[in-house]
């Protein structure tokens, strides 16, 4: 019989390699008393993300979340299927949840949280938000021109320092 991890790093392995059928097979072979467990929860986001299958990541995301708030894998996925349904109010809701956690550290929190704060018209905080995540990692910046989320800020995120 195999074990849980083997079935884990086989649904891993096929979706790097963008085998999704085999990834969900692989994952339906794992037994229901692990379903629960974080690292369970994790592949299953990968495989929904990847059939864009974005009401399977809200669940399974908002339960890594829960259980394990300390991996900010967990929020950052469950506000971006949020966001893909253009529930951008509420995926801003989980991420300034998440932020207490996470704000410290995670540059994509902050680069998340400022699409989300653009799209909702609100460009100063969501620049400010922008300015956060590329003081902690410069490559934001280049992100941040070509996402279609900020786009009512290009103007001003090229001139940005």
């Amino acid at each position: 019989m195999i074990s849980t991890r083997r079935h884990l790093e086989h649904a891993s392995g096929y979706l790097a390699l963008g085998m999704v059928k085999e990834a969900t097979e692989e994952i339906a072979l794992i037994p229901p008393k692990d379903w629960a467990l974080p690292e369970v929860l994790a592949v299953r986001i990968e495989l929904h993300m990847a059939r864009k299958e974005w009401d399977m990541v809200v669940d399974f995301g908002e339960q890594l979340a829960r259980r394990q708030p300390e991996d900010e894998h967990g929020w950052i996925s469950w506000a971006f299927a949020l966001r893909e349904r253009n529930m951008i109010a509420t995926a801003k809701a989980v991420l300034l949840e998440a932020e207490p956690i996470h704000g410290k550290k995670s540059a994509l929190i902050h680069y998340n949280l400022s699409c989300y704060f653009c799209l909702l018209g609100d460009q100063t905080e969501a620049k400010r938000r922008l300015h956060i995540a590329c003081k902690m990692d410069k490559q934001w910046k280049k992100a941040a021109l070509e996402d279609e989320d900020l786009k009512a800020m290009w103007d001003d995120i090229a001139a940005m320092k």
